[in-house]
């Protein structure tokens, strides 16, 4: 087996039974906020054919620096097999239907499926309402010569399913920051580094308890981090180590690797793990090693070069942002009431005002806009009190509106483009209401925060209801999840899909626990 690093989470995995291109990003991402770094503009044409021309693509969730729609739409062949991860909804295959793959094949939670004589799959899901209708997954691919773990952001609660498969050689795994706190927040430099370090150092922690319990022959850090190329955002570069950021590059996570004992691989884009069973592993850079070691070593200047070819396109993206219409309140209020209407226990899970100002405030572009959760209104901002405020630049929230963005935390909030400020404590519902602005996501994220507040669910677990010719049990047995909101009919199975558990029409029997039985009668009998 043969893994080329493609930047960032992007893998091209060589099997004995054809190849498996995993997340290719090369476009700069969240309004141009996001460079992929090392760079990856610059591989060679043979690489980037097979890049291009993989037997089998796989996307492990729909952010915007693992599904690059428009690099996609313009390079990859359309005849390529989409792996598609067992996620609550379709919204992933219908994105990639909708960028013109017609090859897919959809997958089972934890499933293994056969792709070839020697190529063996399975795609675990980490389904989680904060990452919006579907989550994370993660990929572990065997044929015979060696067995990669691709764990790229899946920050997955049950380590012990990824390493049930085996012994594993290569795992490729998350270790840096995918988020925009606390950088965006209104903190004192004394606060914020406290803040920067204690964010760092979990994410390192966490990233090793995934090292720890998979115990690969090798570990390469990925995932991570962007470079940041814009003046604007310049500061959340780690270059010196005294940034105020959470986002340090290989080096930092390869020493903590080394200092557990573990095997780690820099891999930058071009770099070649060649492996197999009898233990042999080749490491093969697209560079000689002292380029390679001067990207780190001098990465500021890295950086300035980096910045300087590709100033004309970030100067270009800024003229695409949609100025300022009259309506944008109007707008929002017609958008998001509704939603709010439908989800009473959210709201009153954030329980407060938010502020949302469209611009600088005093300036004469500037809305400010009240989210009144517990009223489920949304309307001007006349200075009442509140406890969670962003600023945002007008033609950034324009921008988002006018795509009608579902999820403005990938649309808007990975930028960084923003400032925050909170009274208390972080509270998941009020990013959870920003990751579910459609009718579909804000059933699902009302129906999660339901099950959270009352886990007996009370009356609702003694009720029924019909789908397709079948009268099923309302509540999951495993977690109690709302079956009307979250079930579907799959074959012969009846699927939760908020959590992947199936279950057999005919006799309700749980096909992923024996314990777990759901009342299931057809509607004629």
């Amino acid at each position: 087996m043969r893994a080329t690093s493609i930047g960032h989470a992007g893998i091209l995995v060589d099997t004995l039974d054809g190849s498996i291109a995993c997340d290719p990003w090369f476009l700069p991402q969240f309004f141009g906020s996001w460079f992929v770094f090392p760079r990856n503009d610059q591989l060679s044409p043979e690489l980037m054919h097979r890049i291009c021309n993989p037997d089998y693509l796989y996307i492990s969730h729909i952010h915007a620096d693992h599904l690059d729609e428009e690099w996609l739409v313009a390079n990859m062949n359309k005849d390529t097999k989409v792996l598609i991860p067992g996620y609550p909804t379709r919204e992933l295959e219908r994105i990639m239907r909708r960028l013109g793959f017609r090859n897919i094949i959809r997958t089972v939670d934890r499933e293994e499926m056969q792709l070839g004589p020697n190529l063996r799959i399975t795609i675990h899901c980490e389904i989680s309402i904060t990452d919006g209708p579907g989550g994370d997954s993660a990929l572990v691919i065997t044929d015979g010569t060696g067995r990669l773990l691709n764990q790229n952001d899946c920050r997955t609660s049950q380590v012990e399913t990824l390493a049930q498969h085996g012994e594993v050689d290569l795992h490729w795994i998350q270790y840096s920051g995918a988020i925009w706190y606390p950088m965006v927040y209104e903190e004192t430099p004394e606060r914020m580094r406290e803040l920067v370090d204690a964010k760092v150092d979990s994410q390192f922690t966490r990233a090793m308890r995934y090292v720890d319990a998979i115990d690969a022959r090798a570990v390469v850090p990925s995932a991570g981090p962007p470079a940041f190329l814009d003046p604007d955002l310049w500061f959340a570069n780690v270059i010196t180590g005294d940034e105020l950021s959470i986002f340090p590059d290989q080096r930092s996570f390869m020493s903590r690797l080394a200092d557990a004992g573990r095997t780690g691989i820099l891999a930058i884009p071009g770099t070649e793990i060649e492996f197999d069973s009898a233990g042999e592993m080749k490491i093969m850079h697209p560079m000689p090693q002292a380029d390679v070691d001067a990207i780190f070593a001098n990465k500021e200047a890295y950086l300035r070069e980096y910045q300087a070819d590709w100033t004309p396109w970030l100067e270009q993206m800024r003229s695409t942002w949609h100025p300022a219409t009259p309506t944008l309140l109007a707008t929002l209020k017609a958008w998001w009431e509704p939603l709010m209407a439908m989800a009473p226990t959210l709201c009153d899970a954030v329980g407060d005002v938010c502020v949302l100002h469209a611009g600088q405030p005093g300036t004469p572009d500037c809305v400010s806009v009240v989210i009144d959760f517990p009223n489920r209104q949304v309307r001007e901002w006349v200075g009442e009190a509140h406890s969670f405020r962003f600023t945002i630049q007008r033609e950034l929230v324009e921008t988002v509106v006018a795509q009608r963005a579902n999820d403005w935390s990938n649309a808007l909030f990975l930028s960084c483009r923003f400032t925050a400020w909170r009274a208390g404590s972080f509270n998941e519902y009020l990013y959870n209401f920003f990751k579910s602005l459609s009718v579909e996501r804000m059933r699902r994220a009302e129906a999660e925060a339901v099950r959270k507040h009352d886990p007996d669910r009370g009356v609702l677990a003694r009720e029924e209801f019909e789908l397709d010719g079948w009268i099923i049990e309302r509540t999951c047995p495993h977690r109690q999840a709302d079956l009307k909101v979250f079930g579907e009919i799959d074959g012969d199975e009846f699927v939760c899909t908020l959590h992947g558990w199936r279950f057999d029409l005919a006799t309700g029997a749980c096909r992923n626990a024996a314990d777990h039985q759901l009342r299931v009668r057809r509607a004629d009998s």
